[in-house]
């Protein structure tokens, strides 16, 4: 979820679930020793539970990225060693790593001592020439001697050789039963599947083998699903937030954002798919993409008159 998942679309989707885990876009431990902190890790209180999902390949900048991290207050460090992109493969990490158990390893162990939260691992089933019901047991067990006991594992190969990023999304094939049995042969170990799965539906079918489920662009696209997370998924009886509450307290975030110079698009561009499949959600996506550039605190608020009777902006 690069270029996804920040701090604005975590503050939204927190409007809708307060029981779901979130996790940041990956971000490589040289931004983050290096680079603006503030920017890159700064998140609202409201956002607990939040993951850290870190990217790279050398153990001691990956324990003081972990550090970093752990001090602006996030409540896990996830290592990602699925990642397919041509940015990651180019820094040698991400899904390539698949290939080195034991160079993960030395960053888990690594990341284990300098933090005191918990250090997990997203991972694919394999990469490229892998027999992936080789590579996901001798990657795991090595992975998992360093200390690691939570693995996030995407049921497809990574095809690095031959497929873009966003065809690794998609053409492999997925392979469940691989994953779940992982997770019966391997049953100390918290197995979280990721990959495919669409709907809570699929997710709550995925609970009955596996010990959690992420989901990715399906609720990225589609973000209201997240709002019957609490109670499909944890069983809470609290009723869901209506798409227009959640649009107006976002408006009030983006009004406080606003007054410290954030642009409007860089949080409206994680709402396009709010009303997926309700009555209006053509003229919503329309408007949000139309007035992407208007420089205005009230962009939100606008949207939802837009909702009702036909309204351009003023």
């Amino acid at each position: 979820m690069m270029d996804g998942t920040d701090r604005h679309c975590r503050y939204f989707h927190r409007l809708m679930t307060k029981r779901a885990r979130l996790y940041t876009e990956m971000i490589t431990a040289e931004a983050i020793i290096n680079g603006d902190r503030e920017y890159l890790l700064g998140f609202d209180p409201s956002e607990h539970a939040v993951a850290l999902q870190l990217g790279g390949s050398n153990p001691a900048r990956l324990a003081e990225a972990a550090r970093i991290g752990a001090e602006f207050g996030y409540d896990e460090i996830t290592l990602n060693v699925g990642c397919p992109s041509d940015r990651v493969q180019s820094g040698a990490f991400g899904a390539c790593l698949m290939k080195s158990p034991a160079l993960v390893a030395q960053g888990v162990a690594a990341m284990r001592d300098a933090v005191a939260i918990p250090v997990t691992v997203k991972c694919r089933i394999g990469v490229d020439d892998q027999d992936p019901k080789v590579s996901l047991f001798e990657f795991t067990d090595v992975v998992a001697e360093a200390g690691c006991e939570i693995f996030i594992v995407h049921a497809r190969m990574a095809w690095l050789d031959g497929l873009s990023p966003k065809e690794n999304r998609t053409v492999p094939p997925l392979d469940y039963d691989l994953v779940a049995r992982l997770k019966r042969e391997r049953p100390d170990l918290t197995i979280i599947l990721n990959g495919g799965v669409s709907s809570l539906g699929e997710a709550s079918q995925v609970l009955e083998r596996f010990d959690g489920v992420m989901l990715g662009r399906a609720a990225y696209g589609e973000p209201y699903m997240l709002a019957n997370v609490d109670r499909e998924i944890f069983g809470d009886e609290t009723a869901p937030p209506s798409r227009e509450s959640v649009a107006l307290e976002m408006s009030a975030y983006l009004k406080e954002q606003f007054a410290h110079g954030v642009r409007p698009h860089s949080i409206t561009r994680h709402m396009i798919g709010l009303y997926h499949g309700a009555p209006g959600a053509r003229r919503w996506r329309r408007f949000l993409s139309e007035n992407a550039g208007a420089a205005r605190d009230d962009l939100l608020d606008h949207a939802l008159d837009h909702m009702t009777p036909a309204a351009a902006l003023p």
